[in-house]
């Protein structure tokens, strides 16, 4: 998803964010010498496949820069998973132990029917398909401070500002070298050469566009709108979730811990994106209520929350597909290139296993066109499987009609008195070949 609200924020801005600017001019030519010159790139985007990414990539002797639009690292925020090959990726880079340590442990999800009644309570993780005391469910923010905590000494991160324009020259490249570059005008005036572009700007990739034209030809929208906000917490709730629905509609609470502060979630099928209410906070906020008007339970009250959210984040669930992840010399990564949406609860996994493939693929290959080749040849397949969720029942937690809201509690019941499913292999698909130790 695109950068969400999630919290107060953790200004990074004085941290080494603002590293000596002595590769603003650098390539990868060998220039006079014959000595090959240290090859630099640039990631837009500093959530979470983009500091994954420069992380790997400067392990295997990359310059990297980092630009972000947000003034600062959001802290906290809403929960998110990391599983089967993400964990592994994770424990690679030697964040595992910290990361169980915020894991936030869940202890029930409630279902709920339309007049606030309990249907059943069950395992979150029986629900999700995880495997419980192996995968992660941990605060959007706290993944993020972890990933730039690893890089923010070794990488140039440039915050409040983002790419304005990309000029890859054309004339021909030779292949194995990086003679050519990305010419790119920041939005703050200052311009650069990069050996190489990857956005990883979330699912609204302002990169993707400048380079493979705009988001309407890739996103896929799977019929539903949602609304992300913080409210009090006024229900008593602790590390649990209760999940409301009616045909068609679903409002949620989580509670990550025993604070005071809830995640709400409202969200509804609609046959149309209204892409023009993507743009407008206030028509988001009518879309909303109008959508919910009538509704039991506590509904009414998170809708009335939500008109006074400030960090109210709305969004249609969505598929990112694009026939191909790179163009010349810029590539995409995580949402900008693959985003699964929200209903596979797969986002951050792919986000992170992407990243490690994609900066495989470059030590391994110097050849950047045969680097993303080999990174899209081993990874569109687990990509694929992941996306593939949705119509293997990875939206059946909202489901839009009588029959199907029936049948989905008749399947909740039954997870109460059988054992919980296995892990999805979707989550486990893709074995990441060995990262190489390379001199800088």
């Amino acid at each position: 998803m695109k950068s969400t609200p999630t919290g107060p924020s953790t200004d990074v801005r004085k941290t080494k964010n603002t590293k000596s600017t002595k590769n603003s001019k650098v390539t990868g030519n060998t220039g006079n010498t014959g000595n090959p010159v240290q090859r630099n790139v640039l990631i837009s985007g500093a959530s979470i496949s983009g500091p994954a990414l420069a992380y790997w990539l400067h392990r295997s002797g990359w310059a990297v820069t980092v630009v972000e639009k947000a003034g600062a690292l959001r802290a906290g925020g809403y929960p998110i998973d990391i599983r089967g090959t993400a964990i592994e990726v994770v424990r690679r880079m030697g964040i595992l132990p910290r990361l169980r340590d915020a894991h936030i442990d869940s202890r029930r999800c409630t279902f709920l029917d339309s007049d606030g009644d309990t249907v059943t309570s069950v395992s979150p993780s029986a629900v999700a398909g995880s495997v419980e005391g192996q995968d992660l469910e941990v605060r959007r923010g706290d993944l993020a401070e972890l990933l730039h905590a690893l890089v923010r000494d070794d990488v140039e991160f440039l915050f409040d500002d983002s790419i304005d324009t990309l000029d890859a020259p054309h004339t021909p490249d030779i292949p194995g070298r990086y003679g050519q570059g990305v010419d790119v005008t920041f939005r703050s005036g200052r311009r650069r050469t990069f050996d190489l572009v990857v956005g990883a700007d979330g699912m609204h990739s302002h990169t993707r566009e400048l380079v493979f034209g705009p988001e309407e030809r890739f996103h896929h929208y799977l019929g539903y709108c949602f609304a992300l906000f913080t409210m009090p917490n006024s229900f008593g709730l602790s590390r649990e979730v209760m999940l409301w629905n009616t045909p068609g509609k679903a409002a949620a609470l989580y509670a990550v811990g025993d604070g005071d502060e809830l995640h709400a979630f409202l969200n509804f099928h609609r046959p149309q994106p209204p892409f023009a209410a993507l743009r407008d906070p206030g028509a988001q906020k009518q879309l909303v209520a109008a959508a919910f008007e009538g509704a039991g339970w506590k509904v009414p009250d998170l809708v009335d929350a939500m008109r006074h959210a400030d960090d109210l984040f709305f969004d249609t669930a969505g598929q990112i597909r694009i026939p191909h992840w790179s163009r010349g010399r810029v590539a995409l990564v995580g949402d900008a290139a693959y985003a699964p949406s929200f209903l596979t609860g797969q986002g951050s996994s792919l986000a992170l296993a992407g990243a490690y493939m994609l900066a495989h693929a470059l030590a391994t290959h110097r050849d950047h066109t045969a680097a993303f080749a080999a990174y899209e040849r081993d990874t569109r397949g687990f990509v694929a499987m992941n996306q593939a969720l949705v119509d293997k029942g990875g939206a059946s937690l909202f489901p839009t009609t009588a029959r199907a809201l029936e049948q989905r509690n008749a399947m909740l019941r039954d997870l109460v008195t059988l054992p919980s499913p296995p892990a999805r292999p979707a989550h486990s698909a893709l074995t990441l070949p060995e990262f190489a130790h390379q001199s800088r």
